[in-house]
């Protein structure tokens, strides 16, 4: 919430600009459900500059019009008075803010990177609504170019103290975390205030400071605030395409807020190339030039695919592995098993399987809580993935029993390793709220499928022949290594 300083601040600002009477007009029937084309088209046609600007909208490739207006009425008859509005009121705010100077103290502040900024916002947050089939595409344009104004708010009110934040980041969300640290306000609160001293359409306004809040339940469908909020990183993106890490942030906000894959991120990025010469030409400003925006496109796709893959390997890396302990899981274990097994019969080869029990875990359950047994668990993997080689396969075959298989490793070469690890895990010693300390051993099967021995015709005989072992160690006293071949 705004503090009552900074609302002083803001309502006695000197330096804050006045509206134009035809914008406080526009600002009116923006607010008054029955304005009527009449008065719409009066009070636009006392600017010639607005007037013209309307034409152009009405004539650009945005509306895809196939009528020519050649003057307001027209323009409003094809656009719609809730178009033409929405419109007018995104170049009045927009000229009236783009000509106020900032002060002098406002050193690292540049209007055109912000204008810039603020109108490719708007440009994505339309693009959006285009890929979403949304039919709020004006309302959409508006509120993503005016949804940082706080931030300008900043600068005019405050320039000496805010340049200190200011230039302290570049980054969006760390910038809005320093103002609520250090001012108790950030941009978004104080822009909701600006917007609503202004009158500004209340929709409008409140969809500008939701967009920096968390996303919304999904069920409530795309929403302007959605739109708004990921339009700001598209934007980021589209101004900053060569910078590390947009793209990974934005494929981020594109998921959260709106459930959008990187296919239709392509698609939104595409719309944007299209329509941004129209809109240049609206603002009479320039964002990119054609080639760079191609090119653009383009690193874009290429990104969005390698973050697929990325996404998809995370995904399979999450699907194979244990979440407590990051072992391997048994789906996994049977799959690895089963491959090496037959591989290990077509050529010949040695593989060994150990099956690991710690031992009387129940008892730290117990006497500890889950919470330190769960931490132990990991624990005790971390400890022997620090033993075992990178093709070895360690997996959680359920609660406290691990299984280890050693590819290529006959049994004689494995009892190293396999005494090495037992070794390892009895010398953990697990601290535990400070003052006591949790000690675990293990007791250890071990069966081999050593190349020419006919032992074993499928994976789940060496398996069992390892589980058998394990079940001797442990009726043998626990803390222990048998070999199935020793039985």
């Amino acid at each position: 919430m705004i503090n009552d300083a900074l609302k002083k601040k803001l309502n006695y600002c000197t330096t804050l600009p006045t509206l134009p009477a035809v914008a406080i007009k526009i600002i009116e029937l923006a607010n008054d459900p029955d304005a009527d084309i009449g008065t719409v088209c009066q009070y636009i046609s006392l600017d010639p500059v607005l007037s013209a600007k309307l034409l152009r909208t009405a004539n650009s490739p945005l509306y895809k019009s196939r009528r020519i207006a050649t003057n307001i009425r027209q323009a409003v008859s094809i656009l719609g008075t809730h178009t033409v509005i929405i419109v007018a009121l995104s170049f009045s705010l927009t000229n009236s803010l783009m000509k106020n100077p900032l002060p002098n103290a406002a050193t690292t502040f540049d209007s055109d990177i912000f204008w810039r900024r603020s109108i490719t916002s708007a440009l994505a947050c339309r693009a959006l609504g285009e890929k979403l089939e949304l039919s709020f595409l004006d309302d959409l344009f508006l509120a993503g170019l005016i949804q940082e104004i706080g931030i300008l708010a900043y600068w005019l009110i405050m320039p000496e103290e805010y340049n200190k934040i200011f230039s302290s980041t570049s980054d969006h969300d760390a910038l809005l975390k320093t103002e609520q640290e250090q001012l108790g306000t950030g941009h978004d609160e104080l822009g909701y205030a600006l917007l609503k001293k202004w009158h500004i359409p209340d929709y409008i306004a409140l969809s500008c400071i939701s967009s920096h809040s968390q996303p919304e339940p999904k069920e409530l469908g795309p929403t302007l605030q959605a739109c708004v909020a990921v339009s700001r990183y598209l934007a980021d993106y589209f101004l900053h395409p060569h910078e590390a890490g947009k793209m990974t942030t934005l494929t981020k906000a594109a998921h959260d807020w709106l459930e959008l894959d990187n296919t239709a991120l392509i698609v939104v990025i595409k719309i944007m190339e299209v329509e941004l010469k129209s809109v240049e030409d609206l603002f009479e400003t320039s964002i990119h030039h054609p080639s760079e925006t191609a090119e653009i496109l383009t690193e874009a796709r290429e990104l969005l695919m390698i973050h697929s893959l990325a996404r998809m390997k995370e995904l399979e890396e999450k699907s194979q592995h244990d979440g407590l302990t990051g072992a391997h899981n048994r789906t996994y274990f049977d799959e690895t098993l089963r491959r090496e097994f037959y591989l290990s019969r077509e050529y010949n080869l040695p593989l060994t399987v150990a099956m690991i029990d710690l031992d009387h875990f129940k008892n730290v359950n117990d006497i500890y809580g889950h919470i330190a047994g769960d931490s132990l668990l990991a624990t005790v993997v971390k400890t022997i993935f620090e033993q075992i080689r990178q093709d070895d396969t360690l997996s959680r075959y359920g609660g406290e029993e691990f299984a280890l298989i050693l590819p290529g490793t006959t049994l004689s070469a494995s009892r190293n390793l396999i005494s090495r690890l037992k070794d390892a895990i009895t010398e953990i010693a697990y601290q535990f709220d400070d003052h006591r300390t949790i000690r675990i051993t293990a007791s250890i099967g071990v069966a081999s499928y050593n190349g020419g021995a006919t032992h074993f015709l499928e994976p789940l005989e060496l398996l069992k022949a390892a589980d058998t072992a394990l079940y001797a160690a442990k009726n043998a006293g626990r803390n222990q290594i048998i070999e199935w071949d020793s039985l």
